[in-house]
């Protein structure tokens, strides 16, 4: 049995689309940080290699056994997306930016990654974990995992609210090659 703890990092307060650039954490919710490190069972923890989120896996970690970062588990690469808000990359590439939020899938934003590309990158760093993990990661990365669970298209997965400092548990009773549930989505403690 395989169980997945993703824990979003803290908030950045970044109000653009926010994939490698590493922007900090605000870590400064003593209180949510301190439910959300009681909460999570004593598993290894292991996180992206941005600062937002290996602060938060430190913030978290307590006496838990802390595995190496893993860049497979950035965020998508928005490429010229990168740190603009939504208005902008409109403005720029309407009819594009449409298809790659409508249909996800192959189409890339410019210099960036597909949904296809980054869930295989993904999917390629979870299933070098065993047993109970907790996961700290971005939004993107959690939807990824979580479309697997849910059994849904990239564009139901990517409706789902993932907030900073959330928990989304994902049971794997075979393991990680098995088939996957969701038992929690986006929960605060």
């Amino acid at each position: 049995m395989s169980r997945l703890w993703l824990i979003r990092h803290g908030p950045t307060h970044a109000k653009s689309f926010v994939g490698w650039s590493d922007l900090p954490a605000d870590l400064s919710d003593h209180a949510a940080i301190a439910r959300l490190e009681q909460a999570l069972p004593q598993v290894p923890v292991i996180s992206s290699d941005l600062s937002r989120a290996v602060d938060t896996a430190s913030a978290i970690q307590a006496a838990r056994p802390r595995l190496p970062h893993d860049r497979r588990l950035r965020e998508t690469h928005f490429g010229d997306w990168e740190l603009l808000q939504w208005s902008e990359i409109e403005a720029r590439d309407g009819d594009l930016a449409r298809r790659v939020f409508e249909t996800p899938g192959d189409v890339a934003p410019p210099g960036g990654e597909s949904w296809n590309t980054f869930s295989a990158r993904v999917h390629n760093g979870i299933s070098a974990l065993s047993g109970e993990t907790i996961v700290v990661a971005h939004m993107g990365v959690i939807l990824a995992l979580l479309q697997k669970a849910l059994r849904c298209t990239a564009f139901e997965a990517l409706a789902h609210k993932i907030d900073p400092l959330s928990c989304t548990l994902i049971d794997c009773p075979e393991g990680l090659s098995g088939p996957w549930s969701c038992t929690q989505i986006n929960h605060k403690y």
